[in-house]
């Protein structure tokens, strides 16, 4: 694969990103980033370049603490990009992790997996 692993640290308004060209996508922490395109435009080019020549299963894992309804719409975008993988039939996996009783994280979930049309993997994460 030509693409190159992507990791994007964590801050207090932005979470971890781990973009792997085996097919392993994590995005872990708080997204509440006010400025879209300072953040998304690492994330989209890779999303880009990645959907060229995906591996045979593209796993996407949302671990998720907080959610802000702004940026929904651009986790709604990177999913629709990913689901293009399909054409070179390929496969894909999305994950949704929510800790117990966090229906706020949940029901964010659901809806994105709403909007694009795609079922989710929705699992609870309990007490560690």
């Amino acid at each position: 694969m030509s693409v190159n692993e992507l990791k994007v640290l964590r801050t207090k308004d932005t979470p971890e990103i781990f973009f792997k060209p085996d097919g392993m996508i994590k995005i872990v922490g708080r997204s509440m980033f006010a400025d879209l395109n300072d953040f998304t435009k690492r994330i989209e080019a890779w999303i880009e370049e990645y959907i060229c020549d995906p591996a045979d299963i593209t796993c996407i894992d949302f671990c998720l603490e907080y959610l802000s309804t702004n940026n929904q719409k651009f986790y709604i975008t990177l999913i629709r990009k990913v689901e293009a993988i399909k054409l070179v039939n390929k496969k894909y996996i999305i994950n949704w992790y929510y800790e117990e009783g966090d229906e706020d994280i949940l029901e964010k979930g659901e809806y994105i997996a709403s909007m694009v049309q795609i079922p989710f993997n929705f699992i609870m994460i309990t007490d560690r």
